[in-house]
C-alpha cells in the first residue's frame, strides 16, 4: 500500500478524484489478497489504467486505487498473444510487427493499455473493417472482488439467467453492459469499464499484416463533397479505415501541418488494402476531391505521419482545454448508417447557434461515429457545452443510435445510460453487478449512480 501520487487521480479529460491509498501488486496472489481485504472492509477498488480515458472511469472518488502496470507479460505466437493488462496498444504493435501481424483494433492514444482497452471495448479507426475490440479476444484471466480468479475462453456461456437488452442499430456501441441469455463470458467482461471483474492477463488474435495498403489524406473543396465520398465509398470491401476532418479541424491542425491546402474544407482519411491505385484514381476523380493538392502514402513511414496527423487533433483539442481551465466536452455518439448526414447537420446547427468557432468535428464517419469536441473559453460556454452534449446524446438515441460507440460512459458521462435503456433495461445491468459484486465496490461510480 502506497501514498496516491496525483497521476492516478485524474484522466486524458481532465477529470479528477482522490482515494486513501494505492495497491501495486506484483502477482496474482497480490491482488487477491488486495481485492479480499477489501470485501472484508467495504472499501470500495477504483482499477487504474494508463489514463488515456475520457470519461473517469480510472478516476477514484474514495476508497482504494488497484493498479496493475506489473503486469507485464507480452507472448507473441501465430495469430494470438498472451497479453499482461498494462501492456500498450504500441508495445503490442512492436512486438507483433517482427512476425508480420498487427492487432487489429486502433484507438487513436497507441499509449492506451491492453486492460483500458478491454475494459472499454475500445475500436478507432480501423473499427469501419475490424470492429472492436471485443471480436478480437480469444480468452481473459479474471479475478472477482471475492478473490476468485477464473479463465474464460472464447465460448464459455455465462452460467447465470439474464434478459435480452437490445442494442442500437449502430456499427459500434459501449453504453452499458451488453445482454443476452447464453452470451459468451467474454462478451460480458469486455465492456464492462471496470466494473464486475479485474483482468489479469488476455489472449488477443493478431492477423497478418496486408501485403499492400493504400492510403491517403484526401482534400476536398466543401463538406458536401466529403460527405458525398462518404456514401460512395462505404461499400468498398478493401477500406478499412474511413476517417473525417472538418473545416474547423483543418484550421485548428494548419499550425502544425502548414501544407495543408488553404481551400480545403474537409477532408478524409482513407486506408485500404491492395494495391489497385487506379482504380481508386478513378474514384477520387468521380468525387471531385482535391485530388493533386492530397497527400498519398507509399510506405510504412508516411502511413506513420498519417497517423500522427490523425493523433494531432486530439492532443491539440486537449492542450485547448488545459490551456482554457476547463473539462473536456466531447461527444462519443454515433448513429445508424443512414442517419449519418442528419445527425451530422443537427451538430453544425446547434453549435453554431450556441458555440460559432468553439467546435471540431472528426472521426470515424464511416461507422457514423463522429466526435465532437467544444472548446469553451469562459463558465458560462463550458455550461452551454454541457448542455449540448445531453441534447445531442438525446437527438443520437431519438434516430437509433447510442450515447457511447468507444469510450463507455464512465463517471462523467454515466447519466447519459437512462437516455438509451429503459429502467427495466438498466436494472437488469444493475442485478449483474450485484451477482458479481454484490457490495458495490468495484468501479464505484463508474457506469451506474448509486
Amino acid at each position: 500500500m502506497e501514498a496516491v501520487s496525483p497521476q492516478y487521480l485524474t484522466d486524458a479529460s481532465g477529470y479528477r478524484g482522490f482515494a486513501d491509498n494505492i495497491h501495486t501488486p506484483a502477482d496474482e496472489a497480490g491482488v487477491i489478497e488486495v481485492l479480499r481485504t477489501a470485501t472484508r472492509t467495504l472499501t470500495p477498488v477504483t482499477i487504474a489504467g494508463a489514463g488515456t480515458g475520457l470519461t473517469g472511469a480510472r478516476v477514484p472518488q474514495g476508497g482504494a486505487v488497484l493498479s496493475l502496470e506489473k503486469f507485464r507479460k507480452l507472448e507473441v505466437g501465430q495469430g494470438r498473444a498472451r497479453v499482461g493488462p498494462a501492456v500498450t496498444l504500441l508495445e503490442v504493435r512492436d512486438a507483433t510487427s517482427p512476425s508480420r501481424q498487427f492487432f487489429a483494433p486502433d484507438p487513436t492514444e497507441i499509449t492506451a493499455s491492453i486492460g483500458g482497452v478491454i475494459a472499454t471495448n475500445a475500436s478507432g479507426s480501423r473499427s469501419f473493417r475490424y470492429g472492436s475490440t471485443r471480436r478480437h479476444l480469444l480468452a481473459l484471466r479474471v479475478a472477482f472482488m471475492d478473490g476468485r480468479v477464473e479463465e474464460y475462453r472464447r465460448g464459455d456461456r455465462i452460467d447465470f439467467p439474464v434478459p435480452v437488452v437490445p442494442l442500437p442499430c449502430t456499427t459500434k456501441n459501449t453504453a452499458g453492459y451488453r445482454l443476452s441469455p447464453g452470451m459468451d463470458w467474454i462478451d460480458l467482461l469486455c465492456g464492462s469499464e471496470g466494473t464486475l471483474a479485474v483482468v489479469l492477463e488476455a489472449e488477443i488474435s493478431v492477423l497478418p499484416i496486408p501485403g499492400e495498403l493504400f492510403a491517403g489524406m484526401i482534400f476536398f473543396p466543401s463538406d458536401e463533397l466529403a460527405l458525398d465520398a462518404v456514401d460512395a465509398w462505404r461499400a468498398h470491401q478493401e477500406l478499412r479505415m474511413l476517417e473525417y476532418v472538418d473545416r474547423n479541424s483543418l484550421h485548428m491542425l494548419r499550425g502544425r501541418y502548414p501544407d495543408i491546402p488553404k481551400d480545403a474544407l474537409a477532408a478524409l482519411l482513407i486506408e485500404a488494402e491492395g494495391d489497385d491505385i487506379d482504380l481508386w484514381e478513378q474514384r477520387l476523380n468521380a468525387s471531385s476531391a482535391m485530388v493533386d493538392a492530397s497527400w498519398f502514402a507509399t510506405n510504412a513511414k508516411d502511413r506513420e505521419r498519417f497517423r500522427a496527423f490523425r493523433h494531432s487533433l486530439p492532443e491539440l483539442v486537449i492542450e485547448a482545454v488545459v490551456r482554457r481551465g476547463f473539462l473536456k466536452m466531447g461527444t462519443d455518439f454515433a448513429v445508424p448508417l443512414n442517419r449519418n448526414r442528419e445527425m451530422l447537420s443537427y451538430y453544425r446547427k446547434r453549435l453554431e447557434e450556441s458555440l460559432p468557432g468553439r467546435y471540431v468535428i472528426y472521426g470515424h464517419i464511416g461507422d457514423a461515429h463522429v466526435h465532437v469536441n467544444m472548446l469553451p473559453g469562459s463558465k458560462q460556454e463550458s455550461e452551454t457545452a454541457s448542455a449540448l452534449l445531453d441534447e445531442f446524446a438525446q437527438h443520437a438515441v431519438s434516430l437509433g443510435g447510442t450515447v457511447s460507440a468507444e469510450h463507455g460512459l464512465g463517471k462523467r458521462k454515466a447519466k447519459l445510460l437512462p437516455l438509451q435503456y429503459t429502467p427495466e433495461q438498466i436494472e437488469a445491468m444493475r442485478a449483474v453487478k450485484r451477482r458479481l459484486d454484490p457490495h458495490w465496490l468495484l468501479g464505484r461510480g463508474t457506469l451506474f449512480t448509486l
